[in-house]
């Protein structure tokens, strides 16, 4: 007797991910989702003359599913997909603390955050196969604990400040210097999963199908 049972939909959709980080493929992956590509793009990420931190998340996750975009347009094997992209930006009031690359900025980061809080902004954005941009920016605030000099001491030498925004990474060891998170997490450590999955699903990406596969 023929099974009529439905079968599960087949994904034919592909999804460009707009950056390398392993955090962001992690927390994709808590999703049953996997990028069909990385492709980082590396842009100046200078504030403009008296931007906003949320304006800077905004516009650089922005620019670079763009610029992802831009990239791919004439290329036939990934017209038709989803590009996404996110950025984060971590301020003391107005003030925006880089990504540091050198131990001096992370001290300095690090100092202007001990015993205060602070705002990430991460924004997100999703380009649509019809080339439709979506962007959101979600902002989480953050207190530390106050560091003492033995935790800035040992937390520099770890060299796990490089590179990341505010010289910190919550999913490590700076983990041990929170106090209080008001907002989304994952949005810290570098994709605000719910959101990300508001805007996928609303645009009719489907992945939901892959959590039958057990």
């Amino acid at each position: 007797m023929r099974d009529e049972r439905r079968k599960p939909v087949l994904l034919t959709q592909r999804l460009i991910l707009a950056s390398g980080s392993p955090r962001r493929l992690d927390l994709l992956a808590q999703a049953g989702i996997t990028p069909d590509k990385l492709l980082p793009m590396d842009l100046d990420e200078t504030p403009r003359r008296a931007e906003h931190p949320r304006s800077l998340a905004r516009r650089l996750a922005h620019d670079k599913a763009e610029a992802a975009f831009q990239s791919l347009r004439t290329d036939p094997q990934w017209a038709g997909s989803f590009i996404l992209a996110a950025d984060t930006v971590v301020a003391v009031g107005r003030r925006i603390l880089g990504k540091p690359e050198y131990l001096e900025e992370a001290s300095s980061s690090l100092h202007l955050l001990s015993g205060r809080s602070h705002w990430v902004y991460t924004g997100i954005c999703l380009i649509t196969p019809q080339g439709t941009s979506r962007v959101k920016v979600i902002e989480t605030k953050v207190r530390f604990k106050r560091l003492t000099m033995q935790e800035l001491k040992f937390y520099l030498a770890s060299g796990e400040w490089r590179g990341k925004a505010g010289g910190y990474a919550i999913q490590g060891f700076a983990g041990t210097f929170i106090q209080k998170l008001s907002g989304s997490y994952s949005a810290v450590v570098g994709l605000p999963l719910s959101e990300t999955i508001q805007l996928l699903t609303g645009e009719g990406f489907r992945f939901h199908e892959k959590w039958q596969e057990g």
